[in-house]
């Protein structure tokens, strides 16, 4: 093979590298340049676990633990943070669209995965810093940094974050306007996290463990929970192991990256 069919052959994976690295970078620097979300991504979150978990703290038992609701309360809402951040960090695809950047990234040399994956990874980048800020927090809520398992929590919170960025791209994609968007997102978005025993158990309620058992988010959480307890009482609320529910979450990344991909390929 020549030269000049190496290099041809480079071509399209360096196109790809930088239109990846030119949209995690854009996305990431636009967070790091507004300082009212980085005040809005740790105060919205923390008054909801204050609140809730003091108005909750009285009456909540969990089953076989002498766990607190604060403390118990606390992954849930690390996840509900990167939940809501994930997903509407990525309306910056219908503000993009209507300023004219995406059709200028479309009309590139990159292909349309490598757009997806450049949104995804700034979008998810961003969902993690915000989860981060409130991680800084865990001591308040009785976890000690030594207890918690970091590689499986910081593994859970990325391919989580992907997973639900690819979502958001795949769902921006098809919409032109704002509110449309917040309102399919928030009809989805507040049901998929409250049944997904972030804020309480199933107990012994078979319909909500049922339910729990396809909400790919009540895995995402139970590896949470695994992580914060490092396996110990009061971890997993699925009844498989942290890495069975890893694997789940990271399938269902994978399928929304592969609908993100498709979509962006069928609708310009």
């Amino acid at each position: 093979m020549t030269s000049f069919a190496r290099e041809t052959l480079k071509q399209p994976a360096s196109y790809d590298l930088a239109t990846i690295g030119v949209l995690w970078r854009r996305d990431v620097m636009r967070f790091l340049r507004q300082p009212s979300r980085i005040i809005g991504a740790l105060g919205q979150p923390i008054i909801v676990w204050l609140v809730i978990g003091s108005g909750m703290a009285s009456t909540f038992k969990m089953p076989g633990s002498d766990v607190g609701y604060l403390e118990f309360f606390f992954p849930g809402v690390v996840m509900m943070v990167l939940l809501f951040a994930s997903i509407f960090s990525t309306v910056s695809v219908i503000e993009d669209r209507h300023q004219g950047f995406l059709q200028a990234v479309m009309a590139g040399p990159g292909s349309r995965a490598a757009l997806v994956l450049g949104k995804c990874a700034g979008s998810a980048s961003v969902a993690l810093m915000q989860a981060g800020l409130l991680l800084c927090l865990a001591p308040l809520a009785g976890y000690s940094p030594l207890q918690i398992n970091w590689p499986l929590l910081l593994v859970t919170l990325s391919v989580t974050s992907f997973g639900l960025t690819a979502l958001g791209v795949a769902v921006a994609w098809w919409l032109d306007n704002l509110q449309a968007f917040h309102a399919i997102q928030m009809t989805v978005l507040v049901p998929l996290w409250l049944v997904s025993g972030a804020m309480f158990p199933a107990g012994d309620s078979l319909v909500f463990a049922a339910i729990m058992r396809v909400n790919p988010m009540a895995y995402a959480v139970s590896a949470a929970r695994h992580a914060f307890y490092s396996g110990h009482a009061g971890s997993g609320i699925t009844p498989v192991g942290p890495l069975v529910d890893l694997a789940v979450v990271a399938a269902c990344a994978v399928v929304c990256v592969v609908l993100a991909v498709v979509v962006c390929e069928r609708k310009s």
